[in-house]
């Protein structure tokens, strides 16, 4: 059956789960029931679909609910060929996600979710990329705060270095200047599963420190090197930094954009992520609590007895998050610093309306599905990254719907 003439264009896996939830809020705020996003509610409790669905709004009726099994290859075949597009925000998908995501590939239908798990990620590469590219099927991993405001950054950055001076940056470094938000449950979860991965198999570490572990295979090499791990100042920015937590995926997705893309910066091309945290002493002081505090988290989530109350005494649990005023009061922004081959330097503002763990991720993660489900994309199937499938439409979206800005400032 062609995606064209599937029964949905959406269907959002998990729709009862906290971050589910704010999904299929902001389809209906933003998409209506019934209109011209033919969209649908799934999950494995009908009840609970039935008691979301009647808090939407009084025509959301007229949205179907589907029930279906996380671990029953049959229902979730059947789910996947209903639909253009599965929406999926049930993790950690290291454990909950590689069936559903092999019923897409074998059903031709497309994917998004909001997976930040490496090791995960590549196993889903080696997998299915190359059968996704048979069937069509684009599976497009890390569509919330990690990693879509960064990979499209890149995108956006290099688009418009090469409009203004005819010649891409020859690296790029994304600088987070302030954030207001919530920890995600769901985001911690899958951290502490990866560590404990990491933990028991080295060859899981090594893919999780490599910093081209999701580019194609035979072309993991290049000039990056890990993530960074210390206090550094950035002249640049004429600040200190510390280490981002999430640029563990964030740089490994823009390097795997690039290649899907042929390397149209130059293999020499570099990409790096940080905290910025003020100049002098006291940008130096916090850079280093900050840094210290990220180092306690890893090495508390590393050994079992300390993983566990953690989890039960101090980080928020999956399911768990922020209410509506704390979600709307937060936001996120970014500086992006991209080098021209003459030294000449570029800057770009990316901003957040909401939280980014939660208001901002459930709107991007929306729009990356109605993208993948609605507009001209220029490639056919594969296991992709936001950029490479989506780009400009997605940016687009990002900025008429999701609350985003991107902006290249004088």
């Amino acid at each position: 059956m062609s995606e064209t003439n599937r029964e949905f264009d959406v269907i959002v896996w998990g729709a009862t789960g906290f971050t589910g939830t704010l999904v299929a809020e902001y389809l209906y705020r933003q998409y209506g029931a019934g209109g011209d996003l033919r969209w649908a509610i799934a999950g494995r409790n009908r009840q609970k679909l039935e008691e979301l669905r009647a808090t939407l709004g009084a025509d959301a009726s007229a949205l179907e609910i589907i029930e279906s099994d996380s671990h029953n290859k049959e229902s979730l075949t059947q789910l996947a060929s209903r639909t253009s597009v599965v929406l999926t925000t049930v993790g950690p998908y290291a454990l909950y996600g590689s069936e559903l995501v092999e019923a897409c590939v074998e059903t031709g239908t497309h994917y998004c979710d909001l997976a930040g798990e490496v090791q995960w990620i590549r196993k889903m590469i080696d997998l299915h990329h190359g059968r996704a590219q048979q069937t069509g099927a684009r599976i497009v991993h890390c569509c919330g705060f990690d990693s879509v405001p960064m990979d499209i950054g890149v995108w956006f950055l290099q688009e418009e270095a090469r409009r203004r001076h005819g010649e891409y940056c020859r690296s790029i470094t994304m600088l987070v200047k302030a954030t207001k938000g919530a920890a995600s449950g769901g985001t911690i979860a899958s951290m502490l599963n990866i560590i404990k991965e990491s933990r028991e198999d080295k060859a899981t570490a090594r893919i999780l420190v490599h910093p081209y572990s999701l580019n194609p295979e035979g072309e993991r090499e290049g000039p990056d090197d890990r993530d960074q791990q210390t206090v550094i100042y950035n002249e640049a920015a004429q600040c200190w930094t510390a280490p981002f937590v999430m640029a563990a995926v964030n740089t490994k997705v823009v390097r795997r954009s690039h290649a899907l893309a042929g390397y149209p910066y130059g293999r020499d091309f570099r990409y790096g992520e940080a905290v910025a945290t003020g100049a002098g002493v006291s940008g130096w002081l916090k850079g280093s609590g900050m840094t210290a505090g990220l180092a306690g988290l890893v090495l508390g989530g590393s050994f079992a007895a300390t993983r566990s109350m953690l989890e039960k005494f101090v980080l928020p649990k999956p399911g768990e998050g922020p209410d509506a005023e704390l979600r709307e009061s937060g936001f996120f922004n970014l500086m992006q610093i991209g080098e021209l081959p003459d030294g000449t330097l570029l800057r770009t503002r990316i901003t957040g309306d909401q939280d980014p763990g939660y208001g901002s991720t459930s709107k991007m993660l929306s729009e990356c599905a109605v993208c993948l489900a609605k507009d001209e994309l220029d490639i056919s199937g594969g296991v992709l990254t936001p950029a490479a499938a989506m780009a400009r439409p997605l940016l687009e979206r990002l900025q008429k719907n999701a609350g985003l800005t991107f902006e290249l400032r004088d």
